[in-house]
């Protein structure tokens, strides 16, 4: 404390954190380095197809003209900006994720409790540990009860370590030893505390650990992999077109160098190297656009995961209902207990602290907070009772046992307090049960989460667990009200409508978790089955999954029944979305398809384990979660079909003219300015794309599909060969016609780049019609589709820029001739779309 400048009863103050948060710098393990702009434009520079492009551009220098140079290395700048855009705009919104996704902890500045970012932790700033907080820096304990933290990460050690405050230990003890410490990275397992931080960001412990570690980038999604792969066999196809056709064009008597160019070329506009970054881009910005949901996405696995969940498994307080607790009834059971009492108990009994300037601020528990509100509204001081009534021992909750219990020194004696589930309280008290329990039920089929209390006065003497919790006298119960969401009801509806199964899995009594089931529509009738954590315990794993089946309702459940109702799901086929908050969640968070932790009311531990965490803890959100990560599961592959399709295209149009003994249909610098305009559509426009609004009316989609699976192949191919057609037969009927090479180049160039646009417009939707969706209302594409058409405006009337561009005017039987092409080659699945509609809607 003196060598920090640190008073633990006031805390640091505002403007002393600030000058050594400056001092220190921030709390991270490792400095934040951002390639700049220049240098991520120059590596790009660097990869292959882009050197193979500006080789291209050289030797257009040796066998072409200087403006044929010109024009290639500008579109090489535009082609590199476009993708240094992408990619730093995906980085960027990964980057935005993770600082959404940073922990928080809690600390004691000025005389008050504040939630501050872990990153702005300071040496000498007081913090307070709680069970299943991630420990944000190293720290000397200053207090601990029953305090545990699990030291795997750091140590090795596999068994949660038991901390105390009191006790000093020799210097240069052993890291696994030192008992009066905790540690960055670990995590409190159970009990709670507060300590002194002694050292932040690399100078802790992990960060000594850390700097010897490289920094590795997360692993790929299946998604990308599997794209990663079929791009690998792409390539291999891309340059055995891009060498044959122009090997055939030359033998069919073309000029070697004009052929050379070509191939290069095509090299270039075929080899899908967009596709890996089109996915990694989807994912991220619609990881990005989650945020913007309240859902911040941890791993981007998820983002692809989301639209093949069939089952939501989720708990009751704060994703069914408002995490809003209240208490609703207080029943004292004798007559010498007042109702003051019985609150100055649930005071006592109880880990929760001011938080701010707010008198109704509390950190902690929201059962545990609601409580301390009602006695504050009752005219009772907290901070004077808990200073008259000094602590003597605490024995933590715990999941298990379901109650924690406090003894408090008065006078020669100690006084005991125990507080927890009613079940878990009543075989422990003298009077046991005299139809107390169905008192307890009537409270839960209102809906109230119920807590009993009890207590005992016993001699001075060294209190274990066991005989606290021992001959207890009934004090009362107390009921708290915590009402369902109003979105709650529609959101259960709605995720129904899209084939999913919602399931309630709570620890809360069986009539209350029925009570909130009924209010929200997630069961029925009024007697609906409610299976019970000891039930669980009775059944085998294959009695279990015919029970998932057949019962949406689980209560008084642990985390190990939580964990085998998913794996049980799991084993009969069914992707499942977990929620959980708590420490013991962690298994089930993990076992699951994608887990989901509280952002509100969520433990470090839960946060650390899922996939995803909703900012707000709604059922309503995770919904939306869905729906958004259906779109873009939707809006990756039409992007990818797209893509693929124009480059199968490209290639027919090119092979046919071959083959039927014409010229190449395309310059070279229109094949680089075709792909130029097919990778900002690509990578950029179908990002945007609304969903279609029978979306979540679709069922699920089953990952054990493959992304490229037959009806995905067969579409691309129909696709290609619309546009393949009309460019075809636009260019062919030019050439036969008696118009020149550059004529007839000219026409298929435009015929090409307005039938890509029709194309990309056409794609947009699966299912609804284009006036459906609305023609104008992807922004984006619209954008892109503007300046398409400007381009095309510019390189066919514009004399100087024509020469550049290879590009003679077409007369007006040519412009109609490729027009005509472009809207017949594309606009039939349009059509298509039109009578699929209009049979669905007679149905």
């Amino acid at each position: 404390m003196a060598r920090l400048r640190t008073d633990p009863a006031t805390g640091l103050n505002p403007s002393e954190a600030r000058q050594r948060l400056d001092q220190y710098g921030q709390n991270r393990l490792v400095a934040e380095k951002r390639e700049s702009l220049l240098e991520a434009f120059l590596e790009e520079l660097r990869e292959p197809l882009i050197v193979l492009l500006l080789l291209t551009g050289i030797l257009y220098g040796i066998w072409g003209e200087l403006s044929d140079t010109v024009t290639i290395f500008a579109v090489i700048i535009i082609v590199t900006s476009i993708e240094v855009f992408n990619e730093r705009r995906a980085a960027g919104a990964i980057g935005a994720l993770q600082k959404l996704a940073e922990p928080t902890a809690t600390v004691y500045r000025a005389g008050q409790y504040i939630n501050i970012p872990a990153e702005e932790i300071v040496p000498g700033d007081v913090i307070l540990l709680q069970a299943g907080r991630r420990v944000p820096a190293d720290a000397r304990l200053i207090t601990s009860v029953g305090l545990m933290a699990d030291e795997a990460a750091l140590t090795g050690e596999s068994a949660p370590v038991d901390k105390d405050a009191m006790i000093t230990l020799l210097e240069g003890t052993v890291l696994a030893e030192r008992r009066n410490m905790v540690f960055s990275g670990t995590t409190i397992s159970t009990g709670h505390g507060t300590a002194i931080v002694v050292a932040t960001s690399a100078t802790t412990e992990l960060g000594h650990i850390a700097h010897l570690a490289h920094r590795v980038k997360p692993p790929r999604t299946p998604l990308q992999l599997a794209m990663r792969d079929l791009s690998g066999w792409l390539v291999w196809i891309a340059l055995g077109f891009s060498t044959i056709i122009p090997l055939l064009g030359w033998l069919r008597g073309q000029p070697l160098s004009q052929m050379i160019l070509t191939g290069l070329s095509l090299i270039f506009a075929t080899i899908p190297e967009e596709a890996p970054i089109i996915i990694t881009m989807v994912l991220a910005l619609g990881a990005y656009r989650l945020s913007k949901r309240q859902t911040i996405v941890k791993r981007l696995k998820a983002v692809e995961t989301l639209g093949s969940v069939t089952v939501i498994a989720t708990d009751k307080t704060g994703t069914l209902t408002e995490n809003r607790m209240e208490v609703n009834q207080v029943i004292q059971v004798e007559s010498a207990v007042s109702t003051s009492q019985l609150l100055e108990m649930a005071v006592l009994c109880n880990q929760a602290r001011r938080s701010g300037d707010n008198i109704n601020n509390f950190v902690g528990d929201p059962l545990e907070t609601a409580l301390l509100r009602a006695a504050q509204h009752a005219g009772m001081s907290i901070e004077e009772i808990r200073q008259m009534h000094p602590l003597h021992a605490e024995f933590a909750f715990d999941n298990s046992r379901k109650r924690m219990s406090v003894a408090y020194r008065t006078d020669n004696t100690l006084k005991v307090i125990v507080k927890g589930a009613p079940e878990a309280i009543l075989p422990l008290t003298i009077v046991r049960d005299q139809g107390f329990s169905d008192q307890v039920r009537q409270m839960a089929a209102e809906g109230l989460r119920v807590l009993a209390f009890a207590e005992k006065t016993v001699p001075v003497e060294t209190l274990t667990q066991e005989t606290a919790e021992s001959q207890l006298r009934l004090a009362g119960f107390i009921g708290l009200a915590d009402p369902p969401r109003p979105e709650s009801g529609p959101a259960i509806a709605a995720s129904r409508a899209a084939g999913i199964r919602p399931l309630m899995i709570t620890g809360d009594h069986p009539l209350t978790a029925q009570a909130v089931a009924r209010r929200v529509g997630l069961v029925e009738a009024e007697n609906s089955r409610v299976v019970t954590g000891i039930e669980l315990d009775a059944l085998s794993d294959i009695e279990l999954r015919e029970i998932v089946t057949q019962v949406s309702l689980f209560a008084r459940t642990t985390p190990e029944h939580k964990l085998r109702i998913v794996q049980a799901l799991q084993a009969n086929h069914e992707r499942v979305a977990v929620t959980g908050d708590g420490v013991n969640d962690a298994p089930a968070l993990a076992a699951a398809d994608i887990g989901i932790a509280m952002g509100e009311t969520g433990t470090d531990v839960a946060r650390e384990a899922a996939d995803m965490v909703l900012a707000d803890d709604n059922y309503a959100t995770l919904l939306h979660a869905v729906e958004e990560g259906r779109g873009l599961f939707e809006n990756l592959k039409k992007g990818v079909r797209y893509y693929l399709a124009c480059k199968v295209a490209l290639v027919s149009i090119t092979l046919l003219a071959v083959l039927v003994g014409a010229p190449v249909p395309f310059a070279p610098v229109h094949i680089i300015l075709m792909e130029l305009f097919m990778d900002l559509a690509a990578s950029v426009t179908f990002v945007a794309e609304l969903p279609e609004t029978d979306l979540m009316k679709q069922p699920p989609r089953d990952p054990q599909i493959p992304f490229m699976n037959r009806r995905m192949v067969l579409s691309i191919f129909t696709a290609a060969a619309g546009l393949f057609m009309a460019v075809s037969a636009a260019y062919l009927i030019t050439w036969l016609s008696g118009a020149n090479q550059q004529q007839a180049q000219t026409v298929a160039f435009l015929a090409w780049l307005i039938g890509h646009v029709l194309l990309a417009f056409n794609l947009r939707s699966e299912r609804q019609p284009l006036f459906q969706l609305g023609l104008f209302s992807n922004r984006l594409m619209t954008v892109w589709a503007a300046a398409t058409f400007l381009f095309i405006l510019v390189v066919a009337w514009i004399p100087g820029i024509q020469a550049l561009f290879k590009i003679s005017a077409p007369n007006l039987n040519q412009w109609a001739l490729l027009l005509g092409a472009a809207l017949l080659g594309t606009f039939w699945i349009e059509g298509r779309k039109w009578l699929i509609f209009r049979g669905s809607r007679k149905d």
